[in-house]
């Protein structure tokens, strides 16, 4: 993999300075944890995996989103899923605690995974800040999984798209009109870069 574009010191001064002058506590709070319980790991890219996080936040910032909230979910938004700690332990307010906690995706027993993903893509739409990590996630992943995924990997993660992603963007912007010129942007990008990827692979296809 050749260098990456993203430098997660930078990103992380910038967030923690954005934070500061607007007296952003929970971003604050979590912005130190993220980086604390992601230590070590690694995206498939190659890249640590608080680049994911980071990027996610500045995605946010750009975009104008400036919700304290908000933006500690964002970067809180994996911790609870891949660094073992649960949501009541989290040294953050109750809000943010919730909107992790739908992030984070478990099969309960009893649950197909598709049964799962089900009642995890209807249970977002309760939380705000938990609906727009998602997108912000979902649009960061897509922009990122060219060159990283199998073909098969690439299918399935388009067709989850497609099937829950552009749904909860419907829903959200109904639920949360405030958000609609944000929610256009993160539909118009994620919608360009499945639908391409997806048009190549076809056109590959028919090649062989």
């Amino acid at each position: 993999m050749g260098k990456s574009v993203f430098n997660p010191e930078k990103m992380y001064t910038y967030i923690k300075g954005f934070a500061t002058a607007l007296h952003m506590e929970q971003t604050l709070k979590a912005l130190s944890y993220a980086r604390e319980k992601h230590q070590g790991q690694f995206r498939k890219s190659g890249d640590p995996y608080i680049v994911h996080p980071l990027t996610m936040a500045c995605d946010a910032l750009s975009m104008g989103i400036k919700d304290d909230n908000t933006i500690a979910t964002i970067l809180l938004h994996d911790v609870c899923e891949d660094c073992g700690v649960l949501p009541e332990e989290l040294p953050v307010n109750e809000d943010v605690r919730r909107g992790v906690q739908l992030m984070t995706f478990i099969v309960m027993e009893g649950e197909t995974k598709e049964m799962a993903k089900k009642r995890y893509y209807n249970m977002l739409i309760q939380s705000k800040e938990a609906v727009i990590t998602k997108l912000i996630d979902r649009c960061h992943n897509v922009s990122s999984m060219a060159g990283t995924f199998s073909v098969e990997k690439l299918k399935s993660y388009i067709a989850e798209t497609r099937t829950y992603i552009l749904p909860l963007l419907r829903k959200a912007k109904d639920c949360y009109p405030e958000e609609s010129d944000r929610l256009f942007t993160l539909k118009y990008h994620i919608t360009s870069v499945v639908d391409a990827i997806d048009l190549t692979m076809q056109a590959y296809e028919r090649k062989d």
